[in-house]
């Protein structure tokens, strides 16, 4: 199973909580977009879940599931791009988890690194210098590179920053073909005509959570407004608060 499990989650700061009691469920096979004010705590929730980042109080049970099973994109402005790498290198480090640095290159896997490139359109790119890349086909690059990870969770922070149209929707084709096989995925969106029309399911944060379940029961005026209004009012100096009872 490759369902997460949240359970009255705090994260942050040095003490500092970005996001707080935050309880529950991405089932398995299930596509979320993570949304929320600028500063709500999204990057925040998907680090914690892919380990970068220890709770501050509350649990994570992610099935199981070991760190290189959780296959995560990080923001663009969070990827070294000045490093002398080609795009075929680049891609080639999805199979790091998998062959290792002693296991030499099999056909199976060239066929997959191949199967890679065409399904983003970058057939014909393997030899240029990712410096060299628009972000929009820097992106594609590294929707690549993640599809040859081969894990059952895949987490997404804000992979459509800064990107073309024509790319958002071509990366997203492969984002569905990703929940078509079964995997859970999380993708921290910004745009809420996009999470209404592409993602079923939707978790609105703003630190704290303000909804959780189905998207049109989530992005509601109602939810939008309180998760405004929360955010604005945040207290950046508070301390970890408890439940009452806790």
């Amino acid at each position: 199973m490759s369902s997460i499990t949240l359970n009255n989650l705090t994260l942050g700061y040095e003490r500092r909580p970005a996001v707080h009691h935050l309880s529950g469920v991405f089932s398995s096979g299930s596509m979320t977009a993570v949304i929320g004010p600028n500063g709500s705590g999204k990057s925040t929730l998907v680090k914690g879940i892919t380990g970068f980042l220890r709770p501050l109080d509350g649990t994570i049970d992610r099935g199981g599931l070991k760190k290189q099973q959780i296959a995560y994109l990080p923001q663009r402005l969070e990827v070294d791009r000045s490093f002398p790498i080609t795009v075929l290198d680049t891609v080639l480090l999805g199979l790091w988890p998998e062959i290792g640095i002693f296991s030499g290159m099999q056909p199976k896997h060239w066929r997959r690194v191949e199967q890679a490139m065409e399904t983003v359109g970058l057939s014909g790119f393997e030899s240029r210098s990712i410096n060299e890349l628009s972000g929009g086909q820097f992106q594609r690059v590294m929707f690549a590179r993640m599809s040859l990870q081969d894990a059952p969770v895949l987490i997404l922070d804000e992979p459509f920053s800064a990107v073309d149209q024509q790319t958002i929707a071509d990366l997203m084709t492969v984002i569905q073909q990703w929940h078509g096989e079964g995997r859970t995925i999380l993708v921290v969106v910004h745009d809420f005509n996009l999470v209404r029309e592409a993602f079923p399911q939707s978790l609105l944060l703003a630190r704290e959570p303000i909804a959780w379940g189905e998207t049109a029961n989530v992005l509601t005026e109602e939810n939008l407004a309180r998760s405004r209004a929360m955010a604005q009012a945040w207290d950046q100096e508070a301390e970890i608060c408890r439940r009452e009872g806790e």
